[in-house]
């Protein structure tokens, strides 16, 4: 038996998700034999998941969104890094209420790149998602030696709103230590930087941004494009990245990761090559995976289809646990998932089951061993 579940947003984490699925089952199966690989798609989580997998934790004081420090963490095993944005620029990492669409920046997940290179990273899995930040990453930029400035040769302000006021840009002070590392961009969504399906446009609300603040958004991230077009060694290329699926990937940082040379990938792809999915699916006879809501989301890039998709080319049957369900039959089938369990089934209350999750799938999973195992 192998559970590969993601979180359960706002109630489990992936890992939390492994042991209440485990400890339902054995209620069933004393002595079944359960290997428990907590999953992510790059988004918030993917350093608890690669810890989980045998990676050594590795904390470091960075900025946060708003430039006070905080202490984020990546993930590192031999020469490969695991860094997660959300744990320098998240919107966890917002004090309380406090939403900043036009200022947070991602200075604080340059940093922890910095970091993951000081530690000897050949390798980085950069997984993105959960920012609270539209500023096409040129706060990463930044804390890796990048300069962006006014017209009188002053910083421009952090945030994506400030880039509206970019005059000029400097890579040339990039630590060179980027060069040679195989840098991979995991994120579970493809959008481009800008324009309708853009950053701004897509993500802002989610956010804070109001409608005008999407639009200034937009046109500051246009600009930022239309600066580093003129940069030597990026010329072209800067259109051709701002287009590309990605740059959008949690506020634009996609982008700058684009403009490191990084290789874009979805996000539960390079997750399950990290964590060795396929060693342990070898070994398994039936795969739990799921996450807090099965949606049409999860049909595009999240990790519960990812995770079907690959276990359904090796044979092997698959079942879902979930907070919430909103796929029919007929779609799961098609994912590769032989039938899901929602909390909601156990308990309407979606209040309650959002806080006593736990419980609630502990006895899910022992409907689980009752369908399939006794």
């Amino acid at each position: 038996m192998l559970v590969a579940a993601d979180k359960f947003k706002g109630s489990l984490t992936a890992v939390e998700v492994a042991e209440r699925v485990t400890a339902g089952l054995r209620r069933v199966v004393p002595d079944l034999v359960v290997e428990a690989l907590p999953v992510a798609d790059g988004g918030d989580g993917t350093v608890a998941a690669a810890v989980a997998a045998g990676f050594e934790r590795r904390e470091v004081r960075v900025a946060g969104p708003l430039g006070d420090e905080v202490t984020a963490a990546y993930a590192l095993h031999g020469d490969t890094a695991v860094v997660e944005m959300a744990e320098a620029s998240g919107l966890q990492r917002l004090p309380d209420g406090v939403l900043a669409p036009l200022t947070a920046s991602t200075y604080g997940s340059g940093e922890l790149l910095r970091a993951a290179l000081d530690a000897g990273a050949r390798t980085i899995v950069f997984g993105v998602g959960g920012s609270a930040t539209t500023d096409g990453g040129a706060g990463m930029l930044s804390a890796l030696g990048a300069r962006f400035l006014k017209a009188d040769g002053e910083p421009v302000a952090p945030g994506g709103g400030g880039l509206a006021e970019l005059a000029t840009a400097d890579l040339s002070g990039l630590d060179p230590r980027l060069g040679p590392v195989e840098f991979v961009l995991a994120s579970d969504v493809d959008n481009p930087l800008t324009g309708p399906k853009g950053a701004p446009a897509v993500y802002g609300p989610q956010k804070g941004a109001s409608p005008q603040d999407v639009e200034r958004l937009d046109a500051a991230l246009g600009h930022f494009a239309e600066v580093l077009e003129g940069v030597p060694g990026i010329g072209a290329k800067a259109a051709e990245y701002a287009a590309a699926p990605g740059a959008g990937a949690a506020g634009g940082i996609g982008y700058g990761a684009l403009l490191l040379g990084a290789v874009f990938r979805p996000g539960i792809d390079v997750m399950l090559d990290v964590l060795g999915f396929a060693p342990a699916l070898e070994r398994a006879d039936l795969v739990i995976t799921g996450e807090g809501s099965l949606d049409e989301q999860t049909l595009h890039g999240k990790a519960p289809a990812g995770v079907a998709a690959v276990a359904r080319a090796a044979g092997k049957e698959v079942v879902a646990v979930c907070g919430r369900l909103a796929l029919p039959p007929e779609v799961l089938g098609r994912a590769g998932i032989r039938r899901a369990y929602a909390l909601t089934d156990l308990e309407p209350d979606v209040a309650r089951c959002i806080a006593d999750a736990g419980p609630i799938l502990e006895r899910t999973a022992e409907r689980i061993a009752r369908d399939f195992l006794s």
